[in-house]
């Protein structure tokens, strides 16, 4: 049985997400994103802990977590040919726990490709994410 939801679903605003399921903990899944980021020479940009801001405050959320990575090398073209798509990069996976398991959720390449009209060249660039978080849920 797989342990990925590949097929990108469409949530209140109508984006695509792709959703995976890791078989680690929210914590090993980041460290392990981080981790093959920094392999592929890619920027990890930010970490941002929601649950632990939340907690901070006294408030409670499960486990969540975003990882902001890219290149420079390969969002620097789609953002001079269409600079409103620095909304979206450098690009971003939600890492969070859903009751027993660990979902890994970001915005289809595709997605992002139709909506900014991207070239077929500049979309390739983005489509990176999906082969590293395979690598990170272990495909």
């Amino acid at each position: 049985m797989s342990n990925q939801q590949h097929t990108p679903a469409s949530n209140q605003s109508g984006a695509s997400i792709v959703t995976k399921v890791s078989p680690r903990s929210v914590a090993d899944t980041v460290a392990r994103l981080s981790d093959l980021a920094a392999e592929k020479g890619l920027k990890l940009f930010a970490l941002i802990d929601h649950s632990g801001e939340a907690d901070a405050n006294g408030l409670r959320l499960r486990d969540t977590k975003v990882v902001i990575f890219g290149s420079p090398q390969a969002g620097t073209p789609v953002m001079d040919a269409c600079p409103l798509a620095a909304l979206d990069l450098p690009l971003k996976v939600l890492v969070w726990a859903d009751g027993e398991q660990t979902k890994v959720c970001y915005t289809a390449p595709a997605e992002l490709a139709a909506r900014y009209g991207l070239s077929d060249e500049l979309a390739a660039r983005l489509a990176g994410i999906d082969a590293i978080t395979d690598a990170v849920i272990g495909r």
